[in-house]
């Protein structure tokens, strides 16, 4: 009987990967399970630290709370300029729940920082969003977004890498890098007469970095509308 046991494991580890594959084939069903994943936190806040490296911008590293509570209420609490894209946080998420809005497909299996992820392609039905193309890097084992490519008509291409610690249960992020196209990614307002006065001088750098890091998050205790008010 002990002898079996090696073969019983065995059996179920080759169960288990035949299980993953078949799932990375399935865009629509992987998608869903990520989504499930997501929808288990009804609401929830956290401390945020928003870092800027982008050229012509001299931003100081920013603290404050972030708010989020079904369906799509978002605030970021402070009156302080945040620089953010906006594909991070709603509007990926938003398209990946809404199923009719886009057609899935899956372009292969890599292997990312040696986990293995699922590539999927996500490419709107309807001519007026503003995504034109999101490719999804997804942990099929874990069932979250590693990493995504969002190529959008308003910002152009931004890359967001996504690191996940004590919240994983819930698919929600310790950490979000974003890499921007600094040409095409937009700004506030209130920061753009200072960058084009710096439009005279001859900067290298093509991209820049935003790094958001969240920690003490709270998750399904209630959050009052009134919150997200101005």
């Amino acid at each position: 009987m002990l002898k079996l046991k090696p073969i019983i494991i065995l059996f179920l580890l080759c169960l288990m990967s035949h299980n993953n594959v078949l799932l990375s084939q399935n865009p629509r069903g992987l998608l869903n399970l990520v989504q499930a994943k997501l929808n288990k936190a009804n609401d929830y806040k956290a401390d945020i630290r928003i870092s800027v490296d982008l050229p012509y911008i001299r931003f100081m590293p920013l603290s404050t709370k972030l708010y989020f509570k079904k369906k799509d209420k978002f605030k970021i609490a402070t009156k302080s300029i945040a620089i953010l894209p906006k594909q991070g946080f709603m509007q990926l998420s938003g398209l990946v729940t809404d199923t009719n809005s886009y057609a899935a497909i899956f372009q292969n299996d890599e292997m990312l920082n040696n986990v293995n992820t699922t590539l999927l392609n996500l490419i709107p039905t309807n001519d007026t969003s503003d995504v034109i193309l999101a490719k999804l890097w997804i942990d099929t084992k874990n069932q979250i977004i590693v990493k995504s490519l969002v190529t959008t008509k308003s910002s152009g291409t931004i890359k967001t890498e996504y690191i996940y610690g004590s919240q994983i249960a819930y698919g929600l992020p310790d950490v979000i890098k974003f890499s921007v196209d600094v040409k095409k990614f937009k700004i506030p307002k209130a920061l753009a007469a200072d960058i084009n006065t710096s439009t005279s001088k001859k900067v290298e750098k093509k991209s820049g970095e935003i790094v958001v890091s969240l920690k003490k998050y709270e998750i399904n205790k209630g959050i009052p509308d009134s919150i997200f008010k101005d």
